[in-house]
């Protein structure tokens, strides 16, 4: 019997964990259903997730943001990035650009990383001094505009345009909407400045290094804008898992104590912190490519398929104490699924953990008194995202 998940129910947006994981434990395969959408599929369980997200019986959609109506001609061939890519055509791509996003190229910017987050706290303290209550939001003046700062850092934006680039990213973080095809254009522009300007003068950033790379096969510029497109569009990850782990933190004060007392342990906690409240819930879907058997389930050929990662990062056939948030676990395999596995792995998941452990080391270090006011946080009713409408603390 497949378990039956409504998307828009409360109890399921409330708190996704206790929902899927119920289904997990029923089956390695559950139905999901939301209006206005036809049913999906959603793996459960760890093992049988790794596997679907491995296979080449199910393949990514060719959908693209190039096909939405609302997005300007000039900018569609810009907008096919590796996500929508498979077999050679992805292989080639991604073997030409990982090299730009080593965990060993992260490391090297994480100076430049650690600056920008220290501004940023800069003036969470200002805005603090300016309530007299020490009270401010994280959320809008921290965990929104780092990832967009650090890819602008990342990919060479002049300042001068990176206000405007938070805006691009405030609105792409927002979700498919008005404001996101309005912000396509700037981004599609900017991208391009920036990757002739590389290509005239190299830098030490990742759009230079691309252009460095001379031997043999290279990219094209509409390949270096779409990979650009990619970051804007996958990289917002750590506005969600850093407010979600200062959310898990102070509400898990014992954790935050360990964390504090050790902050050797942050680049473990923040897989944990991955692992335990990361902010995407569902993979991107895939589709079959023929008929196919899970558990119980017989998945016909174009029906889509998703990762329930929510589910498959706390089941217990992988974790020990799957529910139980703990920052000095073991590190080791199986590994959580919260940055995708195989070969769709996030092609900017070293950057992302660089600048959350900077996020987070920074934020504990500097506000030792870092605390909830009455009230709390508030968080959006998402069905594919874990993620919150404000973070007020009191520094």
């Amino acid at each position: 019997m497949v378990p039956e998940i409504d998307l828009t129910d409360p109890a399921v947006l409330g708190d996704p964990f206790t929902a899927y994981g119920h289904a997990r434990e029923r089956a390695p395969v559950a139905r999901l259903h939301a209006p206005g959408m036809p049913p999906l599929w959603a793996v459960t369980r760890h093992a049988e997730a790794r596997s679907v997200l491995t296979d080449e019986r199910f393949a990514l959609s060719t959908a693209s943001f190039a096909h939405r109506p609302d997005v300007p001609e000039h900018c569609r061939p810009y907008m096919r990035s590796m996500l929508e890519m498979e077999g050679p055509e992805h292989a080639r791509l991604r073997r030409l650009v990982a090299p730009a996003f080593t965990a060993r190229r992260a490391a090297a910017f994480r100076p430049r990383i650690e600056r920008i987050v220290d501004r940023l706290l800069d003036d969470l303290a200002r805005r603090s001094d300016d309530t007299g209550d020490g009270g401010v939001d994280l959320l809008p003046h921290l965990a929104r505009p780092l990832p967009m700062d650090v890819i602008c850092e990342l990919v060479g934006i002049p300042e001068a345009d990176r206000p405007r680039w938070r805006e691009y990213g405030a609105a792409v973080a927002a979700g498919v909407g008005p404001d996101f095809a309005r912000a396509v254009p700037g981004i599609i522009e900017g991208a391009r400045a920036a990757v002739a300007a590389r290509r005239a003068q190299p830098q030490d950033d990742v759009v230079s290094d691309l252009v460095r790379a001379q031997d043999g096969d290279r990219l094209s510029d509409t390949e270096l804008v779409a990979l650009v497109w990619q970051l804007v569009l996958g990289g917002q990850t750590p506005t969600n898992l850093v407010a979600n782990a200062v959310e898990a933190l102070l509400t898990h004060p014992d954790q935050l104590a360990a964390l504090r007392a050790d902050p050797g342990l942050l680049p473990g906690a923040v897989e944990e912190l991955m692992r335990w409240c990361g902010p995407q819930l569902l993979a991107i879907p895939r589709h079959a490519v023929q008929d196919v058997t899970l558990g119980p389930a017989r998945i016909a050929e174009g029906d889509a398929v998703t990762v329930a990662i929510v589910a498959a990062n706390r089941d217990p056939r992988a974790f020990a104490d799957p529910d139980v948030l703990d920052v000095a676990r073991a590190a080791g395999p199986p590994g959580h699924l919260g940055f995708a596995h195989g070969p769709h792995f996030c092609l900017g998941a070293s950057p992302a953990r660089v600048q959350t452990q900077v996020a987070l080391g920074a934020l504990l270090r500097r506000f030792p008194g870092l605390r909830f006011p009455p009230g709390g946080a508030t968080r959006v009713p998402d069905g594919g995202t874990w993620r919150l409408a404000s973070l007020p603390v009191v520094l």
